[in-house]
């Protein structure tokens, strides 16, 4: 794969402050560019999707102590999984850290404008909204859902993803009552300067 993919998908990041829509529709923006860069029109994405991507490595740790974390070290992007969550968590949580990728060149730019209280918890629902576009993609899930399948457990295993991801996505795209993916305390721990960004979330707030 092309070592220009991370930089066509920040090609869509206007360097200036965003707020929530704004956020949220890049996300969806990038997620959908990503998928069709490789060439995906179907559920379900695999995590080799992010594997793949150039200087991107993924690794599973037992003691972890958060469900997963990224950080920037020897030229490549380390994203560390919490191995003894559910494999769909995994899943979610290496698209949550790819979207933490994207923003790391512009993050004092992009966020600025966020009050510092509202920052951790506003940043970590935009990550997670791109995991849940790049997982469960709007046109596919309306697609899935004309097709029949409208119940949460089968479209989980139809994207193979958790059942709670599938519930706040189908309040995403109109299907369902509104759900919130997060917990609503700050589980996000901003980067260090100096080159070693470090991201994670707390396991204990994150959906199953």
């Amino acid at each position: 794969m092309s070592r220009t993919v991370l930089g066509s998908l920040r090609d869509f990041v206007p360097l200036r402050p965003l707020g929530h829509a704004e956020a949220r529709r890049i996300a969806e923006l990038q997620a959908a560019r990503l998928l069709k860069l490789v060439g995906l029109s179907e559920p379900p994405v695999s995590e080799q999707v992010i594997a793949d991507l150039p200087r991107i490595q993924i690794e599973r740790v037992r003691l972890l102590p958060v469900s997963g974390a990224t950080q920037w070290s020897h030229g490549r992007w380390l994203i560390l999984l919490r191995a003894q969550e559910p494999a769909t968590r995994q899943l979610f949580s290496a698209a949550h850290e790819l979207k933490h990728i994207l923003d790391d060149p512009f993050f004092d730019v992009l966020y600025r404008a966020i009050p510092q209280a509202q920052r951790g918890p506003f940043i970590e629902q935009v990550c997670d909204y791109f995991a849940g576009c790049l997982l469960i993609p709007r046109p596919w899930l309306k697609r899935a859902w004309g097709d029949g399948i409208q119940s949460v457990p089968g479209l989980a295993r139809h994207f193979g993803v958790s059942e709670p991801a599938i519930e706040v996505r189908l309040s995403q795209v109109g299907l369902a009552a509104p759900r919130r993916r997060c917990d609503p305390s700050s589980d996000w721990t901003p980067p260090r300067t100096g080159g070693s960004a470090v991201y994670h979330r707390l396991a204990s707030a994150l959906i199953t």
